[in-house]
């Protein structure tokens, strides 16, 4: 049961955030969006984890290239 909850705990501290992203961005609830990953994954035999996939590797992506910068002479 300790490897469980370790192996739970690295994925929750370093996965990559996608649902709860997508639900602040929406004001939507995270539970409400894993579980339209899941239901997506079932219904359409895998096109949700594909989906989930791309947006994981989006995202990272976009917080490489995006920075906010704190002020001007941060150039």
């Amino acid at each position: 049961m300790l490897i469980y909850h370790n192996i739970l705990h690295f994925l929750q501290r370093n996965g990559f955030n996608v649902c709860q992203r997508i639900g602040d961005r929406l004001g939507i609830r995270l539970k409400t969006v894993r579980l339209s990953f899941i239901y997506l994954t079932f219904v359409t035999l895998g096109f949700g984890f594909a989906l989930y996939l791309f947006l994981a590797f989006w995202i990272r992506i976009k917080d490489l290239v995006y920075v906010k910068r704190s002020s001007v002479f941060d150039l």
